[in-house]
């Protein structure tokens, strides 16, 4: 399974432990045996935007994997200064359901790439670049007729959003829960309300795993410790799967269920 920016991807591992990467001609990489350094460059006509947006996503996260971290596909947004991360694959709405979040006043912490790290007993999420993509359409209706967004690639129609300071928050923030977002269903076969079910141990481990954020490296070394991240992120934290209506007037109900849900759990 290949994330939209998997496609047209050329990886290369070189003898000396760094890898080269390439995306159809539009940049290129080259990552450093320990992760520690990107050399990079765009080519062609490749704009900006998409330069930073290869740069920052899977770029980065061939850097992250030789860390030794394994970053999730999975946007985070911060709610009572603790961080709900939404697991997905693209299409699944993350961005549309953090948008919705970022509009009722709370901040987002990464759109997209989440790096988990353990601090003080607790797992940490980090802070992504402080923007978020979305399709212009959805962008004017959940964050207002003014935003403005900036155009990626013609692979794709999603648009680059800034946020304004107050939208993001830029340091690390306790992870207390992940909801695992229900694939969508087609028209007419949609739920008509709000289901959030804890997953099993198992049935968690397996959601963190698909829906990690790199699926190009495969090598038994990063599956063993992909494998044992999981279950250390299953047992550390609930993870729940979350099924609604993808209608954009439904947001709202979506975010008091999962408001409702984090009380529950506080109490």
């Amino acid at each position: 399974m290949a994330t939209n920016d998997e496609v047209g991807l050329r990886c290369v591992p070189l003898a000396d432990g760094q890898t080269y990467l390439q995306w159809s001609g539009r940049c290129e990489f080259l990552v450093s045996a320990d992760g520690r350094l990107v050399a990079a460059r765009p080519l062609g006509r490749s704009s900006p935007e998409a330069f930073h947006t290869y740069l920052l996503g899977q770029a980065l996260s061939f850097a992250l994997i030789k860390q030794g971290f394994d970053p999730l596909h999975a946007t985070v947004v911060v709610i009572g200064g603790v961080a709900v991360a939404f697991l997905g694959e693209s299409g699944y709405g993350k961005s549309t359901l953090a948008a919705a979040f970022v509009r009722s006043g709370h901040g987002l912490l990464t759109d997209d790439l989440l790096v988990l790290s353990h601090q003080d007993h607790e797992l940490a999420a980090h802070p992504g670049p402080p923007r978020i993509k979305l399709l212009p359409e959805i962008a004017r209706a959940v964050l207002g007729p003014k935003v403005r967004g900036i155009a990626i690639t013609r692979m794709t129609r999603k648009i680059v959003i800034p946020l304004e300071e107050g939208q993001t928050v830029g340091s690390a923030v306790p992870l207390k829960i992940v909801y695992a977002l229900g694939k969508p269903a087609p028209a007419g076969r949609e739920p008509e309300t709000v289901t959030i079910r804890r997953l099993s141990q198992r049935q968690a481990c397996i959601a963190l795993t698909r829906n990690t954020f790199n699926t190009v490296l495969t090598d038994s070394e990063r599956l063993i410790r992909q494998f044992a991240f999981a279950t250390n992120v299953a047992s550390s934290v609930p993870v729940k799967l979350l099924t609604y209506p993808r209608a954009l007037d439904f947001l709202p109900t979506v975010r008091q269920a999962i408001l409702a849900d984090m009380a529950r759990i506080a109490g």
